[in-house]
Protein backbone atom coordinates (compact mmCIF):
# COMPACT_ATOMS: atom_id res chain seq x y z
CA UNK A 1 0.00 0.00 0.00
CA UNK A 2 0.92 3.69 -0.86
CA UNK A 3 0.13 6.08 1.59
CA UNK A 4 0.25 10.10 0.22
CA UNK A 5 1.79 11.20 3.31
CA UNK A 6 1.57 15.35 1.56
CA UNK A 7 -1.52 16.44 3.64
CA UNK A 8 -0.15 15.31 6.47
CA UNK A 9 3.18 17.37 6.16
CA UNK A 10 1.86 20.12 4.90
CA UNK A 11 -1.44 20.34 6.73
CA UNK A 12 -0.48 20.14 10.49
CA UNK A 13 -4.04 19.59 11.93
CA UNK A 14 -4.87 16.77 9.36
CA UNK A 15 -3.86 12.99 9.92
CA UNK A 16 -4.56 10.05 7.97
CA UNK A 17 -5.40 6.37 9.68
CA UNK A 18 -5.01 3.16 7.41
CA UNK A 19 -6.33 -0.17 8.14
CA UNK A 20 -5.72 -3.22 5.72
CA UNK A 21 -4.23 -6.42 5.44
CA UNK A 22 -0.89 -7.47 3.92
CA UNK A 23 -0.41 -10.95 2.41
CA UNK A 24 3.04 -12.42 3.64
CA UNK A 25 2.39 -16.43 2.41
CA UNK A 26 4.99 -16.31 -0.21
CA UNK A 27 7.96 -15.03 2.47
CA UNK A 28 10.07 -17.83 3.06
CA UNK A 29 12.08 -18.41 6.58
CA UNK A 30 14.61 -21.29 6.63
CA UNK A 31 13.13 -23.03 3.77
CA UNK A 32 9.02 -22.64 5.38
CA UNK A 33 6.65 -20.29 4.65
CA UNK A 34 5.40 -19.37 7.84
CA UNK A 35 2.69 -16.95 7.70
CA UNK A 36 -0.42 -18.52 7.16
CA UNK A 37 -3.12 -15.56 7.65
CA UNK A 38 -2.77 -12.02 5.90
CA UNK A 39 -0.93 -9.77 8.37
CA UNK A 40 -3.71 -7.12 9.84
CA UNK A 41 -2.11 -3.58 9.74
CA UNK A 42 -3.97 -0.64 11.60
CA UNK A 43 -2.67 2.78 12.71
CA UNK A 44 -2.11 6.27 11.57
CA UNK A 45 -0.01 8.94 10.39
CA UNK A 46 -0.03 12.12 12.24
CA UNK A 47 1.62 15.96 12.04
CA UNK A 48 4.62 15.80 14.63
CA UNK A 49 6.76 19.18 15.04
CA UNK A 50 7.53 19.50 11.33
CA UNK A 51 7.62 15.93 10.28
CA UNK A 52 5.11 12.36 10.51
CA UNK A 53 4.85 9.92 13.48
CA UNK A 54 3.55 6.78 12.35
CA UNK A 55 1.79 4.08 14.67
CA UNK A 56 0.74 0.81 13.69
CA UNK A 57 -0.47 -2.47 15.37
CA UNK A 58 0.08 -5.55 13.37
CA UNK A 59 -1.16 -9.22 13.88
CA UNK A 60 -0.63 -12.30 12.43
CA UNK A 61 -1.25 -15.79 12.93
CA UNK A 62 2.13 -18.07 12.28
CA UNK A 63 3.35 -21.41 12.18
CA UNK A 64 6.95 -23.16 11.40
CA UNK A 65 8.79 -25.96 13.29
CA UNK A 66 10.71 -26.06 16.36
CA UNK A 67 14.48 -25.42 16.20
CA UNK A 68 15.65 -28.98 17.93
CA UNK A 69 12.60 -31.01 17.98
CA UNK A 70 10.57 -30.34 15.01
CA UNK A 71 7.25 -30.10 16.32
CA UNK A 72 4.91 -27.96 14.55
CA UNK A 73 4.73 -24.09 16.38
CA UNK A 74 1.35 -22.23 15.86
CA UNK A 75 1.44 -18.84 17.00
CA UNK A 76 -0.40 -15.15 16.78
CA UNK A 77 1.71 -12.30 17.05
CA UNK A 78 1.01 -9.07 17.23
CA UNK A 79 3.64 -6.26 17.40
CA UNK A 80 2.98 -2.40 17.79
CA UNK A 81 5.53 0.12 15.51
CA UNK A 82 6.42 3.64 15.46
CA UNK A 83 8.28 5.32 12.93
CA UNK A 84 9.15 9.52 12.59
CA UNK A 85 8.86 10.45 8.68
CA UNK A 86 10.60 13.38 7.35
CA UNK A 87 10.33 14.55 3.70
CA UNK A 88 14.18 14.89 2.97
CA UNK A 89 17.06 13.85 4.96
CA UNK A 90 19.58 16.71 4.01
CA UNK A 91 22.69 13.99 2.66
CA UNK A 92 22.25 12.73 6.53
CA UNK A 93 22.38 8.70 7.19
CA UNK A 94 19.77 8.95 10.25
CA UNK A 95 18.18 5.32 11.09
CA UNK A 96 16.10 7.32 13.80
CA UNK A 97 14.23 8.78 10.45
CA UNK A 98 12.13 7.17 7.36
CA UNK A 99 12.88 9.73 4.57
CA UNK A 100 9.25 10.03 2.38
CA UNK A 101 10.38 10.97 -0.94
CA UNK A 102 7.57 13.04 -2.94
CA UNK A 103 5.65 12.24 -0.01
CA UNK A 104 4.92 8.77 -0.71
CA UNK A 105 5.53 5.96 1.34
CA UNK A 106 5.44 2.39 0.65
CA UNK A 107 3.92 1.10 4.00
CA UNK A 108 3.86 -2.55 2.58
CA UNK A 109 8.04 -2.85 2.33
CA UNK A 110 8.19 -1.31 5.77
CA UNK A 111 6.12 -2.72 7.52
CA UNK A 112 7.48 -6.05 6.02
CA UNK A 113 10.91 -5.01 7.49
CA UNK A 114 9.38 -4.66 10.45
CA UNK A 115 8.04 -7.65 11.29
CA UNK A 116 11.18 -9.39 9.83
CA UNK A 117 13.37 -7.71 12.36
CA UNK A 118 11.33 -8.36 14.92
CA UNK A 119 10.97 -12.05 15.00
CA UNK A 120 13.27 -13.87 17.09
CA UNK A 121 15.91 -15.59 15.38
CA UNK A 122 15.29 -19.21 17.11
CA UNK A 123 12.19 -20.67 16.81
CA UNK A 124 11.42 -23.19 20.08
CA UNK A 125 8.10 -24.61 20.90
CA UNK A 126 9.06 -24.20 24.51
CA UNK A 127 11.90 -22.66 26.30
CA UNK A 128 13.35 -26.00 27.66
CA UNK A 129 12.84 -28.02 24.61
CA UNK A 130 15.43 -31.07 24.53
CA UNK A 131 15.45 -31.24 20.71
CA UNK A 132 15.72 -34.97 19.30
CA UNK A 133 18.34 -37.51 20.04
CA UNK A 134 20.88 -37.86 17.77
CA UNK A 135 21.56 -41.06 17.66
CA UNK A 136 18.15 -42.09 17.13
CA UNK A 137 16.02 -39.17 17.17
CA UNK A 138 13.42 -39.49 19.59
CA UNK A 139 12.24 -36.24 20.68
CA UNK A 140 12.97 -36.09 24.27
CA UNK A 141 10.64 -33.88 25.16
CA UNK A 142 8.58 -36.73 25.69
CA UNK A 143 10.82 -38.89 27.62
CA UNK A 144 14.59 -40.44 27.54
CA UNK A 145 15.21 -42.47 24.59
CA UNK A 146 18.00 -44.91 26.36
CA UNK A 147 20.47 -44.48 23.93
CA UNK A 148 24.03 -44.23 25.45
CA UNK A 149 24.77 -40.67 26.50
CA UNK A 150 28.43 -40.54 26.37
CA UNK A 151 30.38 -41.71 23.56
CA UNK A 152 34.22 -41.91 23.75
CA UNK A 153 35.48 -40.40 20.00
CA UNK A 154 37.27 -43.80 18.52
CA UNK A 155 40.39 -41.50 18.11
CA UNK A 156 40.66 -40.98 21.52
CA UNK A 157 39.71 -45.17 22.64
CA UNK A 158 43.69 -45.61 23.68
CA UNK A 159 43.53 -42.66 25.81
CA UNK A 160 40.60 -44.19 27.52
CA UNK A 161 42.40 -47.22 28.04
CA UNK A 162 45.25 -45.73 29.63
CA UNK A 163 42.97 -44.34 32.26
CA UNK A 164 41.27 -47.63 33.15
Amino acid sequence: MILDVRKVFLDKSESLPFDYQMDLSSTDLNGVKPFVSPVSIKGIVRHFEGAAQLEAEVGFDFSIPCDRCAEQIDKHYSYHFEHQLVPSLNNEENDSYIEVQDYQLDLDELIRADILLELPTKFLCRSDCKGICPQCGKNLNDGSCGCIKHQVDPRLEVLKKLID
